[in-house]
């Protein structure tokens, strides 16, 4: 498990995972449940060409594909740039999705 607010290792050591990230008011927009608030897990997965964006509250083992996602990324790096830009829409909050996250 990783600290509160920081992205586990690289993502060639699988997921991006971030614990810990207080959504803003609003929280994020999933497309299973509609919006999910509170403290969230963010947990990216790349498979070669896009990354998808999910979220769970912490601690739960459900997780919510966050709307938009999929998102095109041709490289590991771009995947953890649109972890990073998604970890703080979650931050912002106001019904926050992955549309327009993309390398």
């Amino acid at each position: 498990m990783t600290a509160p607010g920081t992205p586990a290792p690289g993502p060639a050591a699988g997921p991006i995972v971030t614990t810990g990230i207080p959504a803003g008011p609003g929280g994020v927009m999933t497309v299973e449940v509609g919006v999910i608030t509170g403290d969230l897990t963010l947990r990216t997965t790349w498979d070669g060409r896009q990354a998808l964006l999910t979220v769970t509250y912490d601690g739960a083992e459900e997780w919510y594909t966050v709307q938009g996602a999929p998102v095109p990324a041709a490289t590991r790096v771009a995947a953890q740039a649109a972890h990073q830009a998604m970890a703080h829409a979650v931050r912002r909050g106001g019904a926050a999705t992955a549309d327009g996250l993309s390398d």
